[in-house]
């Protein structure tokens, strides 16, 4: 396994492993959540490079447009949950709530 390979793999497994633990807050889930797509976004790049090929080159451009979306809708959603329930506390979310 290059270095590459495995900076790229335990950032991944780092990212994955605040958001299983550390759920305590919606920011520091969202902020896990976008960074795993960054580090997708990333080894997509990287293998796009290795490939030398054009057709490859157009998905990392369009995770990065989704992680884009994805971050939006999530501080959206954060901003209307802080509004709504006074914190960002995940505990403090009840789904049967209107």
């Amino acid at each position: 396994m290059t270095p590459t390979n495995f900076t790229i793999f335990s950032a991944f497994i780092l990212s994955l492993m605040g958001l299983t633990f550390h759920r305590t807050h919606l920011l520091s889930a969202l902020l896990c959540l976008e960074g795993i797509m960054l580090v997708l976004f990333i080894g997509l790049s990287l293998w796009a490079l290795q490939l030398n090929a054009s057709g490859y080159s157009t998905v990392p451009i369009l995770m990065l447009a989704f992680s884009a979306c994805e971050a939006s809708a999530g501080l959206a959603l954060l901003v209307a949950t802080a509004r709504t329930h006074g914190s960002d506390h995940l505990q403090n979310l009840n789904l049967l709530q209107c």
